[in-house]
Formats: structure tokens, sequence, C-alpha cells
């Protein structure tokens, strides 16, 4: 079987740059893509996607098939109306260099909580239709 000839690089999200102590599916991501693309990339290889198990490593996930909370972005989330400007506007301190995964996931989780209070809430018919539907379509 042959391939065309393609090349890329490996970087996991979390080591994208960003606000939020980690980096995460969000705008940073849409612009790695972007340079990607620019440099005449065509492959972005990423580490195991999964929720980080002991020493938060990638490849100590405590599942194969659940996605890793950190990776949400917060702008993203305001963007859909389920943070505010306010929620995001009071940040932690973090390393620029590396990710402090023990300041990290209380900062995320309590932003998490919040979307989702928010999305219980508030969401709008067409969210609301949307997350029952992809509820229906990965229930297995």
């Amino acid at each position: 079987m042959a391939f065309p000839r393609s090349s890329g690089i490996l970087l996991h999200p979390t080591s994208l740059p960003g606000p939020y102590g980690i980096g995460e599916l969000g705008p940073e991501a849409f612009q790695f893509i972007d340079f990607l693309f620019e440099a005449g990339q065509s492959l972005w290889q990423v580490l195991p996607l999964g929720p980080t198990g002991y020493g938060d490593s990638p490849y100590a996930s405590f599942s194969a098939f659940a996605g890793n909370p950190l990776l949400i972005s917060p702008d993203l989330l305001e963007k859909d109306g389920l943070l505010s400007r306010k929620d995001l506007k009071t940040l932690p301190s973090f390393p620029e260099t590396y990710v402090e995964y023990g300041d990290v996931i209380p900062f995320k989780t309590k932003l998490l909580h919040k979307a989702y209070e928010t999305f219980n809430a508030d969401a709008s018919s067409g969210q609301k239709v949307d997350f029952e539907r992809f509820c229906n379509e990965n229930s297995s």
C-alpha cells in the first residue's frame, strides 16, 4: 500500500501556551493547526488524551475512553455562554514553562463545575438538544 509522503509534528496539547496553566483544545490549538498548515505540515500527532493518572503522565490514564477535562478550553466555554469574563478574570500565577498540575486541577475543576451549573440552569434549547444527541450517539 503506497501512501503519499507527508510530515508533521508530535506535540501534546498540554504543551501549547495559554493563560490557564495548561495547553488546551481551544484558540491556541486552532492557531497551532493554522501554523502547521502554513508551514506545509500535514500531520499533528498527539500523545494519549485521556485523564492522567499517577505522575500526571498521558500514558498512565484512568480510562481508555474518557477525554481529559483539563483539555477543555475556558475561552470556548465563555464563547458558548457557559462561563463569563468575570469567571476568567482572576487567574492563579501559573508557571509559563511547565504544567503545575497541583494548581491547574483545582482551578480548572472549579471552572468546569461553574460551566456545568450554568448549562443546567441556562442552556438554550439548541444546546440541550445537541447535548442529548451527543449522549445518545455515544451511549455505548
